[in-house]
C-alpha cells in the first residue's frame, strides 16, 4: 500500500509538472506573438526609410537613424495631434476624477436616502444607452461640436469606475471619522476634502490609469464631433497615416533631403506609433505600486 502510494503520489507531481510546462510554454507562445510586432515597429522607427520600403527590417535596425522622429517632430499634423491629445489628457482625466469621485462619495454616505435608487440609475446606463444618433443630437444641441468639451463631457464619468471607487471608500474609509470631523465642525465637502481624498490616493491612482489610457486611445467621439484639423487628437492623424494612408509632404520642412519622399509614409507610421504610445508607458510605472492595491480593495464589496 506504502510502495502503491508514493507511486501515486510521484505519478501526480509528474503531471503537475508537465502541466505548469504547458502552461509556461503557451504563456512564452503568446508573450512572442505579442512582443514581435512591437519589436517590429521601433525597430523600423529607428531604420533607414530605403530598408523599411525594401523589407529589409526585422527585429533589429537597418542603418539605424533618428530621421523617421525628425520628420514627426516636423510633420504639423502630428504635433498638433499631440499637443490636442495632451490636453483632452490632462484636462479630461482631471473631470473625469472630480465628477467620479464627488459622485462615489456621495453613493456611498449612508444616511443619503437616494443613494440606492440613484446607483441602480447609474447603473441601469451600462446596460441600456440611448445611441449614437442621440448622443451626435444632444452633443450638437449644446454647441458642443468642434470643441474640446465634445471630447470630454460625453464621457465624464464611467458607471465601472464609479462603483469601483464607491466601494473602495465604503469598506476602506471608517465611518467613525465622519463622525469626529462631524463633532469637529467639517462640513461634508470639508470631510471629502480633507479626509476622503488624501486616503483615496490608491483609487484615484488607479481610475487615473483607466481614465488616462482612454483619454489618450480616444478617437471615436473625435471622428463624430471633430471637424476641425487644430482640434483633433493624435489618434486620428495616426488614422490618417496607417488607414487613409493620407501625408502631404509638403507640411514637412528640412527633411526632404535627408528622407525620399516614397519612404516618408512608412517612417512616419512606425514612428508616431512608436511616440503615440510612450505617455502610456511612462504614467504605468507611476502609479503599478498602487495598481493592485486600489484595484482589489475597491472591487471586493463589503
Amino acid at each position: 500500500m506504502l510502495f502503491k502510494h508514493k507511486k501515486t503520489q510521484i505519478t501526480d507531481n509528474f503531471r503537475d509538472r508537465l502541466f505548469l510546462y504547458f502552461i509556461y510554454g503557451v504563456l512564452t507562445l503568446l508573450t512572442v506573438i505579442i512582443l514581435l510586432p512591437l519589436i517590429y515597429v521601433v525597430a523600423a522607427s529607428f531604420s533607414d526609410p530605403q530598408a523599411v520600403i525594401s523589407g529589409k527590417v526585422f527585429l533589429w535596425p537597418v542603418k539605424p537613424t533618428l530621421r523617421g522622429y525628425e520628420a514627426v517632430l516636423t510633420y504639423k499634423p502630428i504635433l498638433i495631434g499631440f499637443r490636442n491629445s495632451l490636453i483632452y489628457l490632462v484636462l479630461g482625466t482631471t473631470v473625469n476624477i472630480s465628477m467620479t469621485m464627488l459622485a462615489a462619495y456621495a453613493l456611498s454616505r449612508k444616511e443619503f436616502k437616494a443613494s440606492r435608487f440613484l446607483s441602480v440609475l447609474f447603473m441601469i446606463t451600462m446596460i441600456v444607452s440611448g445611441g449614437i444618433v442621440p448622443l451626435y443630437l444632444l452633443v450638437n444641441a449644446l454647441h458642443m461640436d468642434n470643441t474640446i468639451w465634445a471630447m470630454i463631457i460625453p464621457n465624464a464619468i464611467s458607471v465601472w469606475n464609479l462603483m469601483i471607487a464607491r466601494t473602495y471608500i465604503q469598506n476602506q474609509i471608517p465611518n467613525d471619522l465622519y463622525e469626529v470631523a462631524a463633532i469637529d465642525g467639517c462640513t461634508p465637502f470639508g470631510y471629502f476634502w480633507r479626509v476622503v481624498l488624501p486616503l483615496s490616493k490608491p483609487i484615484i491612482a488607479v481610475l487615473s490609469l483607466y481614465y488616462g489610457v482612454a483619454q489618450w486611445n480616444s478617437y471615436f467621439n473625435a471622428m463624430l464631433f471633430i471637424n476641425n484639423p487644430n482640434l483633433e487628437p493624435l489618434q486620428i492623424k495616426l488614422r490618417q497615416l496607417l488607414v487613409l494612408n493620407t501625408v502631404d509632404p509638403t507640411m514637412i520642412t528640412n527633411v526632404e533631403q535627408l528622407i525620399a519622399k516614397q519612404g516618408i509614409t512608412d517612417l512616419l507610421k512606425f514612428s508616431t506609433i512608436v511616440v503615440a504610445s510612450l505617455p502610456v508607458l511612462l504614467i504605468y510605472p507611476l502609479v503599478q505600486k498602487h495598481f493592485v492595491k486600489g484595484m482589489m480593495i475597491g472591487s471586493v464589496k463589503g
